[in-house]
């Protein structure tokens, strides 16, 4: 470990030198991509610096307590040796962790689509609430949401929404997201006061770029359609709307959102991009069936995840069995002990695999 992590300080090095360069800024390609790997680097590199200190303050103590005769300096000196020992494990735990391979996706932004599932319309108004904690949650952390389409029920539910979200390391936290949420509660138009169960299946997929999948203009059928729904001026009365047909897998990508036909159509190609490849992910993801049972259930679609229990404030993260007794905060966006629970969870898993 200490080899690589000495080699990942020189390369760090060497990346600071040329970024020190003013000649770099003529290539800005080259500029971003350092700078990318400096950031990268950086935690790791400040965290070996802190390691190597460290081990150089229980040297130091050792030393001290050889010398020094005096009981209190002894004392102090045996205080700062078992501080830094135990500095020097958490540290150690935490190179670790940064050593970990990194999913090349983690930067990318995030296509969200959440579907009612099991439960008529209290499955479509549970799938408009969760897009609404998404929302909010993409809110606590700067992101930026973008709605691509949405098709709602009678009584102000989702039967299916897909959105984008943008911001620094989006799918890195978003992506432990995907599976079957399932909600308990008393329906508003339930008499009998009896508890439903409910479910919606919530997909993270990371935005695609133009050269992550290509697509062929020979597999694709556009048609192009009158906006449907509540809309304001222009949205009924223009030929906006755009619907893709992907013929080799049979997706249909229906964006409506926008007042531009052009705008929506680059909205439904985003959108058909990342389904693409998020297919050749999970293709990918079944043919390592070991690797992907050993992280922290990123993938199956159908696999059922959390439960949101009303009744009892409670909301169930089966993957980690971990309860959280806070339903109205994590419904508003306070997602993040669940998540870095869950990212946590994983990278224990990862470790313990990498030591087998």
């Amino acid at each position: 470990m200490f080899d690589r992590l000495d080699d990942l300080v020189r390369h760090y090095e060497e990346i600071m030198l040329e970024l020190n360069n003013p000649s770099i800024a003529e290539d800005q390609r080259k500029f971003r991509k350092l700078m990318k790997e400096q950031a990268d680097l950086t935690p790791l590199v400040e965290t070996y610096k802190e390691y190597t200190q460290a081990k150089q303050d229980v040297e130091d103590s050792l030393a001290l307590l050889e010398e020094e005769s005096d009981e209190e300096m002894r004392e102090l000196a045996k205080e700062e040796l078992a501080d830094a020992k135990k500095r020097i494990e958490e540290l150690e735990q935490k190179l670790k962790i940064l050593l970990l391979p990194k999913d090349p996706n983690d930067d990318k932004n995030v296509i969200v689509e959440i579907r009612a599932g099991a439960g008529g319309d209290e499955a479509a108004l549970f799938a408009s609430e969760l897009y609404r904690m998404y929302v909010h949650y993409a809110e606590r952390r700067r992101w930026k949401v973008e709605l691509i389409n949405v098709s709602e029920s009678g009584i102000g539910g989702m039967k299916e929404v897909e959105f984008m979200i943008t911001g620094q390391g989006a799918y890195s936290r978003l992506k432990y997201e995907s599976g079957v949420h399932r909600v308990q509660r008393v329906p508003e138009t339930e008499s009998g006061g009896r508890i439903h169960t409910s479910t919606a299946t919530v997909a993270i997929m990371p935005e695609a770029e133009e050269f992550d999948v290509v697509i062929d203009d020979k597999d694709i059928r556009i048609d192009v359609m009158r906006a449907s729904g509540n809309g304001g001026q222009c949205v009924n009365t223009t030929d906006s709307a755009v619907r893709l047909t992907h013929i080799p897998t049979g997706i249909v990508i229906y964006s409506q959102t926008e007042k531009s036909q052009l705008q929506n159509k680059e909205k439904a190609f985003r959108l058909l991009r990342s389904k693409l490849y998020d297919m050749e992910l999970e293709r990918r993801q079944n043919e390592e069936a070991e690797a992907r049972r050993s992280q922290i259930g990123t993938g199956d679609r159908s696999e059922k995840i959390r439960t949101y229990n009303f009744p009892q404030g409670r909301v169930t993260e089966h993957r980690i069995k971990l309860t959280l007794y806070k339903i109205d905060s994590v419904m508003n966006g306070d997602l993040d002990e669940l998540i870095d629970s869950l990212i946590a969870a994983d990278q224990a898993a990862k470790l313990a695999k990498m030591n087998e």
